[in-house]
Formats: structure tokens, sequence, C-alpha cells
């Protein structure tokens, strides 16, 4: 609903008085790493949780715990147990009984023990992002330093959705953070239907943000009271085929973040200044701009002028360059007709209303020439 404009949006971004962000490290079970983790808790006073996906993974962890610190005391705690055993165990847990905690992820809310402020998940591929997000919040809730251990199993391949939970876990450890990760959320996971009580969706193929314009602009046709928006306000991107690759390669920008800022950032340029201290940046922060970004930067050039010139269709390859006008019309046909005149035949408008340039177009060239054409019309619409 706040997505659509129905509801407004309220996000708590402070944190308590003294509340530190808990340190999050990914990688597989490390018998010294995890033994060093829970003596240091330990030699603080606090106490450490350590949660499994499943539960018949429960005694398998129990008895790699005892291997790594025999001299911890752990209880255990899971969903099956009976209700009087599961509230003993956690009562004695909450009363320093015991220095880990070993259960499934039934502690992932409603649980408040300040003293633990370390976390270990094992296998925590096989779990969601917002479940791994609110194990995060079982630790740190005092004025101590917390740290979580998210641990993999380095037999297996992770899926790429993991991977990229993962990724984002590690990543936003920020104080706050809890709204920009419930958007990767989204964007991994899908949508459920708006209208409906489906919890499936499609938005992971198109990504939030050309979901939320398209929702967007779907919400103010249905305020408008018509089936469309008015053709002056309707929001429209240019199409472009020049047969170039167009990407930030992973070589270039290999964080994730950064890649998916960089695009959104690109996307949203509406002028060539934009885009010229972009590339200025690019080359200050990452070095020299492969060709696949200064294609996508040509890409977005072009986007620019076509909206200039009124044109919402470039095709081009190695023989010519066909442009489609938008709605069929152009602001000055008089000039437009003059134009073509004083190109001596290299330029010709078709029966369908399409402007055909034909002449060779090598790829070293082909973007300076559709600019060049373009900026031209432009000038002629103005």
């Amino acid at each position: 609903m706040a997505l659509s404009g129905v509801r407004e949006m309220s996000i708590i971004a402070t944190p308590p008085v003294d509340r530190l962000a808990v340190r999050t490290s990914v990688g597989p079970w490390d018998s010294v790493v995890l033994a060093e983790a829970i003596r240091r808790e330990r030699f603080r006073g606090g106490q450490v949780f350590c949660v499994c996906p499943r539960i018949e993974q429960l005694n398998r962890v129990y008895d790699r715990l005892l291997n790594i610190v025999p001299e911890s005391r752990i209880i255990t705690a899971h969903g099956q147990m009976p209700a009087s055993d599961l509230d003993e165990a956690m009562t004695r847990f909450g009363e320093g009984e015991a220095d880990i905690l070993l259960s499934t992820n039934i502690i992932e809310s409603g649980i408040d023990i300040p003293s633990a402020n370390t976390m270990i998940i094992n296998r925590a591929d096989m779990l969601g992002l917002s479940q791994l997000y609110q194990l995060r919040g079982r630790v740190g809730r005092g004025r101590q330093r917390a740290y979580a251990y998210l641990t993999v199993d380095p037999t297996r391949l992770l899926t790429p959705n993991a991977k990229r939970r993962l990724e984002v876990m590690q990543t936003l450890d920020a104080l706050g953070a809890g709204f920009s990760l419930a958007s990767y959320d989204l964007d991994i996971r899908g949508a459920g239907n708006l209208l409906g009580d489906e919890q499936s969706g499609h938005v992971r193929e198109v990504g939030v943000e050309l979901y939320q314009d398209m929702l967007k602009e779907a919400v103010k046709a249905a305020k408008l009271g018509e089936g469309e928006l008015i053709e002056d306000e309707a929001p429209w991107s240019p199409v472009i085929n020049m047969g170039t690759a167009v990407l930030i390669p992973d070589s270039y920008v290999t964080d994730l973040t950064v890649r998916l800022s960089l695009y959104r950032r690109i996307a949203a340029m509406e002028s060539p200044q934009d885009l010229d201290q972009l590339s200025a940046e690019l080359v200050d922060r990452f070095g020299p701009v492969p060709n696949e970004v200064k294609n996508l930067l040509d890409t977005i050039s072009i986007k620019i002028l076509c909206r200039m010139a009124h044109i919402d269709k470039v095709d081009a390859g190695p023989k010519g360059l066909s442009l489609n006008f938008r709605n069929n019309s152009f602001p000055n046909p008089e000039k437009l007709i003059g134009h073509i005149a004083m190109k001596g035949g290299k330029m010709r408008l078709t029966g369908d209303h399409r402007l055909v340039m034909m002449q060779t177009l090598p790829l070293s060239s082909r973007a300076k020439v559709i600019k060049d054409t373009l900026t031209e019309l432009a000038d002629l619409a103005a």
C-alpha cells in the first residue's frame, strides 16, 4: 500500500542511545574462529546463540560445539519440544545457567536477552533474508558490540539467490538498514498480487524500480479516472538498438551494491552534463572506462537527445540508421522537410513516417553519427 501511494510510510532510522551495529561476517564453519568468538563472549560475561535451520542438524552441531569449546554449557531448544520444556530451557538460558543456546530459528522474534551478544548461524544459506535479519536482531540489544557469524557449507554450491542474500546481510550491517534490506528482499523474491491474496509475484522479472514506476503510472491513471495517463503526462523512454554491449562489467566494478547504484544513477540522468560528470567520476574511482561502459553512457546520451528530438525508437546497423517519430509526428515538419532536402538524398522519409539514413556506420563511429543526427533534429524541433 505504501509503494502504491495509498498509505504513507514511516521509517524508524534512529537507533536507541548507545546502540552499536552488529558486526556481520559470512564464511565456512571455522572451528578456530568460532571457538575464539565463543570464548571472547564468555570472557566478557556474555552468552551465545547458535541457530540451525533444521531440527535434525541440532545433534551434529551440538557435537561440533563440544569439540571446539568443551568447557561451555549448552542448552537446546526447538519447536517440537513440549511447551513446558521449551519454556524451562529459555528461562534457564535467560537466567545465565548456560553459555550457549542451540536452537532452531524459533528465537527470531520475541527474545530479548541483553547478555547474549554473539550469534552463530549454521547453514545461513538455507534461511530467507528477513529471517536472517530478524535473527541478527536478537543480539546487540544492549550497549555492547555484538557479532554475527553466518556460516555456510563449503562443499555445497550456493544458489545465486542465497549468495545474494548473504552479500546483502554482510553489506547492510548498519543500524536502521531495515527498509533497505526489505527492498532487496522484495527485489530478490518478488511480491505478491497487490489486489489479492497471492503470495508469489513477478517483481523480480522487471526489478523493483521499474515495477514502482509502472505502479506509480497505474495509480495516477486510476486517480484521473481514465484507462491511461494523459499523453503529455505519460512517462516514456525511447528504444535504442545499436548492436553494442551496454553494461558495467563485474571486472570493472566488483561490488554488486555499487554497480546497482551506478545503474540507478545512469538511468536517472537527464542532461549530457550529468553524464560527463559521471564519466569523469568513473575514471577517478575505477580507472579507464571499458568499451561496454562507454556504450552504456552513449546509449543514455542518445536517449536524452531522443526526448529532445521527439524520437521514440532508434535502429542502427552497419548499413544505416532508422528513426521513428513519437506519435508519428514532428513539431516543425516544414523545417524537417527542408533539412531532408539539404542532405542530398542521404536521408529520406518513408511512408510509415520513419526517417531513414543510408550510410556505412562502423561500430567505432556509430554512436557519434547517431548523436550528431539527433542533435540536428532536436535543434529543428526546438
